[in-house]
């Protein structure tokens, strides 16, 4: 893969919410990589620490970094979408700015892209760490097909890369209070219900920064959230009827006692 051709520019799209602590390291992660022809467009979410001082010293190292602001805090469905306006490369890769990937992220997806012209868009397996080092990892179906949409969001959502055209012809991100948290689940959905398809690289490309016990802190409304697309997801792909049974799991898991939640969850990442 060294002699892969660069021809094809990747747009990078990043939220920047108060990530003064470790936007450095995120950037670095993506100026080691392999493939070399990218943007990365930063949008600040109306953050209260200095993390646009940070960004703001690479802009006069590299070009390839831009950086642009909302006028105030609009939640990360909008942030992409406003990202999405100013990108210009083939395919739309995303980043989080308190996340790290491997240096041969963007080589091997691209890869996927450019030989497989029936797959759309691309995400692979991720590993967790906190301050304390690694603690988890997930990996998902290699091809999901529609039915894999009952269980939950088939892609990993931070580590994905789509054709260009593909995410603009469903027109990005729907903004929704309805979709706080789940974007990247509805995004997925839109994209199936239009007959892209898409790939998850059996490789751990990814690592994202998460607090071991973040689970048990989600709100119960983004519990409602999930479950709202789940039933979106029966209707526009046409699923069986069964399907509501697993349409109503995300609010029976938040109402689950505490012990019960944290083997439920554990037993669903791999160590």
């Amino acid at each position: 893969m060294k002699d892969m051709k660069q021809n094809d520019k990747i747009s990078i799209l990043m939220g920047l919410y108060n990530a003064e602590k470790t936007i450095d390291e995120s950037i670095k992660s993506i100026l080691n990589q392999t493939y070399q022809n990218w943007e990365l467009i930063i949008c600040d979410d109306g953050s209260t620490d200095n993390g646009v001082d940070v960004v703001k010293e690479y802009l006069s190292k590299d070009n390839r970094i831009v950086l642009i602001r909302n006028n105030k805090n609009m939640g990360l469905n909008y942030t992409l979408n406003h990202c999405l306006k100013y990108a210009t490369g083939e395919y739309i890769a995303r980043m989080d700015a308190d996340d790290v990937c491997s240096p041969m992220r963007f080589e091997k997806e691209i890869e996927v892209l450019k030989k497989e012209s029936n797959i759309d868009f691309v995400s692979t397996g991720m590993t967790y760490f906190d301050d304390n080092g690694t603690w988890g990892r997930i990996l998902m179906k290699e091809y999901p097909e529609k039915k894999d949409f009952l269980y939950g969001t088939p892609f990993c959502h931070a580590p994905c890369m789509i054709r260009s055209y593909a995410i603009k012809l469903v027109n990005g991100y729907t903004v929704s209070n309805k979709l706080l948290r789940v974007e990247d689940y509805h995004l997925w959905l839109k994209m199936y219900s239009n007959g892209f398809k898409g790939k998850n690289i059996q490789e751990c490309l990814y690592s994202m920064r998460d607090d071991r016990n973040a689970f048990t802190r989600r709100k119960f409304k983004y519990r409602l959230n999930e479950c709202y697309v789940k039933l979106l997801a029966i209707k526009k792909l046409k699923l069986p009827i069964y399907g509501y049974l697993y349409a109503i799991k995300p609010i029976l898991v938040g109402l689950m006692p505490y012990k019960i939640y944290l083997l439920f969850h554990k037993k669903n990442l791999k160590e």
